[in-house]
Formats: structure tokens, C-alpha cells, sequence
């Protein structure tokens, strides 16, 4: 085992992509770099990737999340990340997305000092690096995941 390998780890992550009634992001402002990014963290030993998302929403915001798709996973150089602590990690990080989610929403205060809905089109410019992809992909995507399924388009 190289040096490199016991100071750089990989670090599996679960989090989630929340979208309100009006197609905004749900995004918190992280205490350790003052980025926005969305709600998500670590798994746990034993968890699964979808209790590891719904546990991550619930501690960050205060949101249960009712039901999960998967989004994408994402991995590499645009995963990596310096904790304040100088530990250094490249994320392998499976993203949800869910429009199906209900509580109040409240601040942990730890990880987290604001939460906000942001429309995709209008996000901060100050986003975390290893979620800029997480959110271009959203920006790219999100007019065709959550469509109504009722809606007849009239092509005359």
C-alpha cells in the first residue's frame, strides 16, 4: 500500500436532489466552506444508500423524504474534497432526487446554517466543487423528470 493510498480514501455518499412544488432545489449553506451544495453525507456501515440519503435529508434540513429515484452516481476527480481537518477523500456519491417529501424545514446548525429553495435556472454562484456536476446534470435534466402525466400537448 502506497502512502498516498492511507492519506487519500474513498468515501461512499448518499444524498438527495429535493424539488418543491414549483421545481426549486432545496440546497443548504455548509458551515466548513460556505458553499451551497445539496442535503447528503457519508454512509454508514450496514445502511443502505436510500436510508443513507433519507437520514442525511432528515438531519440537515428536518425533511422526510417519502419516496427516492436515483438520480446518478457520481465519482472521480470532480468528487474531491479536503475536509477542514486536512483529511482528503474522493466521494463515490449516489444522488437521489424526490419531489415527495413533508415536515418543517429547520437548520441543523452543525453542518449546515441555511437552507433555501433556489430556482434551477437562478442557483448561487458559490456551490460546492463536487457538486457543480451533481447540478448541471439537475439544470439539464429537471424540465423532463417530473412532467405532469396528464398533460396533452396539442402539436396543431
Amino acid at each position: 500500500m502506497s502512502n498516498s493510498r492511507k492519506l487519500v480514501g474513498h468515501l461512499p455518499a448518499a444524498g438527495a436532489i429535493i424539488v418543491d412544488e414549483k421545481n426549486r432545489v432545496l440546497l443548504q449553506l455548509r458551515t466548513d466552506n460556505n458553499k451551497w451544495c445539496i442535503p447528503g453525507g457519508a454512509i454508514i456501515l450496514g445502511e443502505t444508500t436510500e436510508e443513507a440519503a433519507k437520514r442525511e435529508v432528515f438531519e440537515e434540513t428536518n425533511l422526510v423524504v417519502e419516496e427516492l429515484s436515483l438520480f446518478n452516481v457520481y465519482s472521480g476527480e470532480e468528487q474531491h474534497w479536503i475536509y477542514p481537518d486536512g483529511n482528503e477523500v474522493y466521494f463515490i456519491s449516489i444522488v437521489y432526487i424526490t419531489n415527495r417529501f413533508n415536515g418543517t424545514m429547520k437548520v441543523d446548525g452543525i453542518e449546515g446554517k441555511e437552507l433555501r429553495f433556489f430556482a434551477i435556472d437562478n442557483l448561487p454562484q458559490e456551490i460546492t466543487p463536487s457538486n457543480k456536476p451533481i447540478l448541471n446534470d439537475v439544470k439539464n435534466r429537471l424540465v423532463h423528470i417530473f412532467q405532469p402525466k396528464d398533460k396533452v400537448y396539442n402539436l396543431h
